[in-house]
């Protein structure tokens, strides 16, 4: 059973996600919480999958309040994903550095939201199919300058080359089609990568794909 906590300080867009969560038979709301501040002590003390985090609220915003949960070790397995009513909000990509497993825009459709909270869990790709390529070009054009690639040295060829791969928004699927492998085998070595790199899910990796400078803005053919 998966345990999702949702944070929203709107008392009816919570209600709305409990009845679509609660309906289905491998997912429960463990609790709710309308600030950052409650969000955070929820977390703690109910230790969720899976919060459904909105990014602006009262008294600890979203974006302060995910920096507290994934800056706990005890709190490792909780992943964040971030809801915005606009699909490149300008906190978005602080939230994914500070830790969050990626974002989804409020009205994205039912189905689409069970996907991605059944994805977050498997680790599988954590960004709103329907923007995640602009999200990555709009982090790209504003990220610093690349570091140095030597954080990358502990990877081999493939798995560099499937990073970059994962840097410019491909699933594992897409993945496994570009370089004719077996999905199975596609998503083995993101894990390895992942591993390797100390990367909380696929969102940092991106991330880290950017930083390193083994993926460049543009590249997104």
């Amino acid at each position: 059973m998966i345990r999702v906590l949702l944070a929203d300080d709107q008392s009816l867009v919570r209600a709305g996600f409990k009845a679509l969560l609660d309906a289905q038979p491998d997912i429960t709301v463990a609790g709710e919480a309308e600030d950052g501040e409650e969000a955070v002590r929820a977390v703690r003390e109910l230790r969720p999958d899976v919060v459904l985090m909105d990014i602006r609220m009262p008294l600890l915003d979203g974006l302060a309040a995910t920096r507290r949960i994934t800056e706990e070790p005890d709190l490792a397995g909780v992943k964040v994903v971030m809801l915005t009513t606009f699909e490149l909000d300008e906190y978005v990509f602080e939230a994914i550095r500070s830790g969050a497993s990626g974002f989804l825009v409020k009205d994205t459709e039912p189905d689409e939201l069970l996907r991605a909270v059944r994805a977050v869990v498997d680790g599988d790709a954590l960004l709103s199919p329907g923007v995640t390529r602009r999200l990555i070009a709009e982090f790209a054009a504003r990220s610093k300058e690349p570091a140095a690639a030597d954080a990358l040295s502990g990877l081999t060829e493939r798995e560099r080359e499937v990073m970059a791969l994962v840097g410019i928004g491909l699933s594992n699927e897409e993945i496994a089609r570009r370089l004719v492998v077996s999905p199975l085998t596609a998503k083995t070595h993101v894990s390895r990568t992942m591993v390797k790199l100390g990367a909380r899910d696929r969102a940092q990796l991106v991330v880290l794909a950017y930083e390193s400078g083994l993926v460049r803005p543009g590249w997104l053919g």
